[in-house]
């Protein structure tokens, strides 16, 4: 049952999201909806309605929640999208999005996390999130192609794999720059051969690596 306190702070949450431009009702209903606590260590639950980043295992990290909100706000998710999802990591985000989408298929290269998080959507009885372990970087060739992806995790320039399997119409939006400094979160839109990009504002994120991580 959730205390008094933390619902207060939820709604605080959700005030904040609104005062930094979230406005999307669906966004802001699942922001509000979906428990932070759920996703982060036990010792760390009572911050989970802080609107900070927190670490998990494998030295990464759950997105501050005005990051997941705004990410998902320029994804402009429909209800009969597949989106593919590069970095699983908790799982927060990957919940956040099943329940704007038909389908999720959630990449993530640490084999500790995508057992995490498959055993948690398992629990959660969750039936349109798809995970696997692997590089990233790679996409999901087999299920491309996608209306949407989402990569939480800064590269130094734009994945041509990940253009590749993104659909004709299709968005994708991914932190681009070096891993020692603030990046540029930008929107790619994929309209017959060319994209269109836009920069939507500085993020901190974890760099893609190439490979996967067997433990």
């Amino acid at each position: 049952m959730i205390k008094k306190s933390e619902i207060k702070k939820k709604i605080n949450l959700i005030l904040e999201l609104q005062n930094h431009g979230i406005d999307k009702a669906d966004v802001l209903k699942v922001m509000e909806e979906v428990d932070r606590q759920i996703f982060v260590e036990e010792s760390l639950r009572k911050k989970a309605y802080d609107n900070i980043a927190l670490p998990i295992d494998c030295g990464q990290t759950i997105s501050q929640p005005l990051v997941v909100a705004l990410m998902t706000q320029f994804l402009d998710i429909k209800k009969n999208m597949r989106v593919l999802e590069i970095g699983t990591g908790s799982g927060y985000q990957t919940f956040i999005l099943s329940k704007l989408a038909r389908f999720v298929y959630t990449v993530e290269r640490h084999k500790f996390l995508y057992i995490n998080a498959y055993n948690l959507f398992k629990k959660l009885m969750v039936t349109n999130i798809f995970c696997k372990h692997d590089d990233g970087g790679l996409g999901w060739k087999d299920q491309a192609p996608f209306d949407r992806i989402i990569v939480t995790a800064s590269a130094p320039e734009i994945p041509g794999k990940l253009v590749e399997q993104l659909s004709i119409n299709g968005k994708m939006i991914i932190p681009i720059g070096d891993q020692h400094n603030d990046q540029i979160l930008k929107s790619i839109s994929k309209n017959n051969e060319t994209l269109s990009i836009t920069d939507i504002g500085s993020v901190r994120f974890v760099p893609l690596l190439e490979g996967k991580e067997n433990k």
